[in-house]
């Protein structure tokens, strides 16, 4: 069954660093809505262990970070939107310190933070809590949002769609309006109408749309899609990072070996024990993440082997202990003791680059709505994100998008149409819905990877097309489920990856072709617009 209009000030779909601290910012002045898929800890921004960017020591300097990011970005990143995120970096990690997150000091009694250096970055500059850097902020967040009068967390909900003043509201004269989303409550089992002045998409990235990843399982792309529907322009979707250090066993899930394993020393093997990483890049382990991955999915496929190593055990047990204590525990409870062996590492999809077009105030292309973090594409990360800047991205651009919806006059918002299953059914066979899943990911696995020729992306989009024929049919017949939602906004965010690919011609930071080998001069944005 469908319920009435809830009307809040803002709506914030998605509950990771971007979506928490737009809230925390936000519940000053105005009344939130804050939806989460399942609960407030279980998205990305958790699972993040390196730490954020930001110069913080004497010795760096904003122009060198401006100069890492774009040479990680393959001269694809926009001038204005890297200076902004990095002129801001230092006020973003004293805000987080100004909340309570325990960072790591450089001894227990020093004022002074302790950076760490990653892939890419020429200084320590790496503001870390240990190797859990993302759990750590996002439980010291946790509380004060649950706890916060103008807050409603509404957990176990997942967004259907955006509600548009066109499509929606029957409104074709005046400019398209987003005011508010249509959400299931996936418990209840009954979708909701919620109202707001203002919706915020910070639903996470799409790395669900691989078999292989090191997202959690809420990552399927759906504030994408769900802008995407709603008429705002998409840019750079081609762009995925594959984690170089996923860890490789037949038990673990998902579970990423830190950039910062590599950043203190890590050495990359072959199961010979050799070295590999010099004979591709004179940065050997410190190289940015889509030359390593590029590297190690290059070995794998020339030897025939399951997985190459990474080494820390020269470094002794008391440092590794010390550093890495969550990634010790956890190659533990699998049997890979990191301070005697090395880590069996293969790479995985991490990371979408591009998303849903904003500018420096998070605003979309669509009136009312505002897109951060990884569902946005801000011109920070080019053509390949500089590690640990998408935490900082994060909080800049809330920040941001806070200030200009605190500049604007308070909208009205109109009485919106109840959510309408009158013509549809349950669903008689759920086994389509994990079939068409199953299939989605491998077909984007094998065809959409590390390396793209334009024959497999011409397969993918055939197979893509029709999956999307039959996900269609599948939503316009039986009720939504929460399986169903994520499957749909999948393959659509599938489509605009591979249409995305297919318009570059060129090789170019995270997109590899072996048909177009070389990088073009001129580096653009592919944009597609609805």
């Amino acid at each position: 069954m469908a319920t009435a209009t809830n009307a809040y000030d803002v709506l914030i779909l998605g509950s990771g660093l971007a979506g928490m601290s737009a809230a925390l910012r936000l519940a000053e002045r105005y009344r939130v809505a804050l939806v989460t898929k399942h609960e407030l800890l279980d998205g990305a921004s958790s699972w993040a262990q390196g730490g954020i960017a930001a110069v913080l020591d004497d010795s760096d300097s904003v122009e060198d970070h401006i100069r890492d990011t774009h040479v990680a970005g393959a001269n694809l990143c926009h001038e204005d939107a890297v200076r902004f995120v990095v002129e801001h970096g230092k006020s973003a990690v004293e805000w987080l310190v100004a909340q309570g997150v325990p960072f790591t000091r450089e001894d227990d009694n020093a004022e002074e933070l302790h950076l760490t250096r990653e892939g890419g970055h020429s200084h320590r500059r790496i503001a870390h809590a240990a190797d859990a850097t993302g759990s750590a902020v996002q439980k010291t967040l946790v509380q004060q949002v649950k706890n916060h009068p103008n807050i409603d967390v509404l957990d176990w909900h997942i967004g259907v769609d955006l509600i548009t003043s066109r499509r929606h509201l029957g409104d074709v004269l005046s400019p398209n309006r987003v005011w508010g989303a249509y959400v299931l409550d996936i418990k209840a089992d009954h979708v909701k109408a919620i109202g707001a002045r203002w919706t915020l998409l910070a639903t996470g990235g799409a790395g669900k749309v691989y078999l292989y990843t090191t997202n959690p399982d809420t990552s399927t792309g759906d504030g994408i899609a769900m802008g995407w529907r709603a008429g705002a322009a998409v840019a750079n979707m081609e762009f995925i990072q594959f984690h170089p250090t996923c860890l490789f066993h037949p038990l673990a899930k998902s579970f990423l070996i830190s950039e910062a394993v590599r950043g203190e020393g890590g050495l990359l093997k072959l199961p010979t024990g050799e070295r590999f990483m010099p004979w591709h890049d004179e940065r050997a382990e410190l190289a940015p993440r889509d030359i390593v991955a590029r590297a190690i999915d290059f070995e794998i496929k020339k030897r025939g082997i399951d997985c190459v190593y990474l080494d820390i055990t020269h470094r002794g047990p008391e440092f590794i202990r010390n550093h890495f204590p969550t990634i010790l525990a956890r190659c533990l409870e699998y049997g890979i003791d990191i301070t005697k062996e090395p880590i069996p590492v293969v790479p995985a999809a991490h990371y979408t680059c591009g998303g849903v077009v904003t500018d420096l105030r998070g605003r979309t292309g669509v009136e009312g709505l505002y897109a951060l973090g990884e569902v946005a594409c801000t011109g920070l990360h080019g053509a390949n994100r500089l590690a640990s800047n998408s935490l900082l991205e994060c909080l800049v651009f809330s920040e941001s998008a806070v200030k200009d919806i605190s500049s604007l006059a308070r909208p009205e918002v109109p009485k919106l149409p109840a959510w309408d299953e009158s013509r549809v059914t349950d669903a008689d066979e759920e086994v389509v819905i994990s079939h068409n899943w199953d299939e989605l990911r491998r077909t984007m696995w094998n065809y959409v990877g590390i390396v793209r020729t334009t024959k497999r992306l011409e397969r993918a989009r055939h197979r893509i097309r029709l999956l999307q024929d039959e996900i269609h049919e599948f939503y316009a017949n039986f009720r939504v489920s929460n399986d169903l939602i994520e499957l749909r906004n999948l393959v659509l965010t599938a489509e605009l990856i591979v249409r995305s690919a297919l318009e570059r011609k060129e090789s170019r930071g995270l997109h590899f072709s072996p048909d177009y080998p070389r990088t073009l001069p001129v580096a653009r944005d592919t944009v597609l617009v609805p």
